[in-house]
C-alpha cells in the first residue's frame, strides 16, 4: 500500500478586528507556470523590486542572483564565506528533522508541501525505504501516522491561542516571495514572509516557527542563537522597499513541539532589531566584496600568521580570580 496523502483544509478567515484589508500598493507578479499549470520549480529571473505568488519553495532557493536572509545570517560568525559558498554550491538533501516543522507549517498556513503518511511504525525495511524515497522524490514529505496526528494536534493549538489564532485567521497570503535590491551595495535581496496581512496603514509580517521551548527565555535564546533579529530587520526592510508600505510590523510565532504545544508570540525589542539591520549591513558589504572579488574567506581571513585565541571572556575572568594570585 503506498503513502496516504492528506488534502489540505481551507478554514474561512475573517478580518483582524478593526483592521480593513488594502492591496498595500505593491506591484504584483504571478509565478510562471508551465503547460499543466503547475508552477515552475527551477530558478526564475523576476525584474526587482517585485512581490511574486505563486513562486514555488524550490525556485525561490534556487535562485541564485540573490540572497535571503538564512544567506546573510551564514555569513557571519558563527558562519563564514567559505561556509556559505560551499553550502549553497552544495544543497544538503532533505533532512527527517526538519519534516515536522514543515508539516506544522502546512497545517498552520494552508500552504506549502504535501503531507503523506508512510504506513508502520517502522521505516528501515526496504519497503518503507522505497516508499519514503517516492514521498520524496515527488517533493511530499513523508510522516509517520503519530507524527500527522501530532501536527494536526499543533494546528488546532495554534488556531486556539488567543494572539496566535487571529492573526493567522486573518486576509493573510502563505509564502509570498518579494524582491528587492539594496541600494547601499547594489546586492540583489529576497524574503519570503511565512503569513503575510496587508492593510490601508500596516502590513504585518508573521513567522511561524516550531521549537523545543516556547519558554519565553528559551526564546529569547532562539533569537540570538539564530540570529532572528537580522530576519526580523531584513523582512521589514525588504517589505518596505517592494512595497512602499508606511508601516511595517514583524511577529513571531514560536510553538513547542511537545504537548500541549504552548504558543508565545512577541515583537522583536527595537534595540535588538537595530543590531540586527546593522548586522544585515556588514554582511550586505561583505557579500558584496565577496562577489566582487571571487574570494570567500574563512574565520582566520587571509594571512600567513598562527593568530591566538582565547578562552571566553567570562571563564578567563572567572578562572583568574579562581587561580592566579
Amino acid at each position: 500500500m503506498g503513502p496516504r496523502r492528506l488534502r489540505r483544509r481551507h478554514h474561512p478567515r475573517p478580518l483582524l478586528r478593526g483592521l480593513r484589508r488594502g492591496d498595500g500598493g505593491a506591484r504584483r507578479a504571478r509565478a510562471p507556470r508551465d503547460g499543466r499549470g503547475a508552477a515552475v520549480t527551477a530558478a526564475v529571473e523576476v525584474e526587482v523590486p517585485a512581490v511574486v505568488d505563486g513562486l514555488s519553495a524550490e525556485a525561490y532557493h534556487a535562485d541564485r542572483s540573490s540572497i535571503s536572509s538564512s544567506g546573510l545570517r551564514q555569513l557571519l560568525k558563527p558562519g563564514c564565506p567559505a561556509q556559505f559558498k560551499w553550502d549553497r554550491d552544495h544543497p544538503a538533501p532533505p533532512k527527517k528533522t526538519f519534516d515536522l516543522g514543515h508539516a506544522a507549517h502546512t497545517l498552520a498556513l494552508g500552504d506549502g508541501p504535501e503531507l503523506a503518511v508512510v504506513e508502520g511504525a517502522r521505516w528501515d525495511t526496504k519497503a518503507a525505504k522505497e516508499e519514503v524515497a517516492e514521498v520524496r522524490a515527488r517533493g511530499a514529505v513523508p510522516l509517520k501516522q503519530a507524527e500527522m496526528d501530532q501536527v494536526r494536534t499543533m494546528a488546532d493549538a495554534l488556531r486556539e491561542d488567543p494572539l496566535a489564532g487571529p492573526l493567522l485567521a486573518g486576509p493573510g497570503i502563505a509564502e509570498r516571495s518579494i524582491f528587492w535590491t539594496d541600494p547601499a551595495t547594489g546586492i540583489r535581496c529576497r524574503v519570503r514572509p511565512d503569513w503575510l496581512l496587508t492593510y490601508p496603514d500596516l502590513t504585518l509580517c508573521v513567522d511561524y516557527k516550531t521549537c523545543v521551548s516556547a519558554e519565553p527565555e528559551a526564546v529569547s535564546r532562539a533569537i540570538r542563537d539564530h540570529a532572528y533579529h537580522q530576519q526580523d530587520a531584513l523582512y521589514i526592510d525588504g517589505i518596505t522597499a517592494a512595497t512602499s508600505a508606511d508601516s511595517v510590523r514583524f511577529v513571531f510565532i514560536f510553538q513547542s513541539k511537545t504537548a500541549p504545544y504552548l504558543v508565545t508570540v512577541r515583537e522583536l525589542a527595537q534595540h535588538d532589531r537595530d543590531i540586527g539591520r546593522a548586522r544585515n549591513e556588514h554582511a550586505l558589504r561583505l557579500y558584496a566584496d565577496c562577489l566582487a572579488t571571487d574570494t570567500w574567506p574563512t574565520w582566520t581571513g587571509p594571512t600567513t600568521d598562527i593568530p591566538q585565541i582565547s578562552m571566553p571572556s567570562w571563564d578567563v575572568i572567572r578562572q583568574t580570580e579562581e587561580y592566579l594570585p
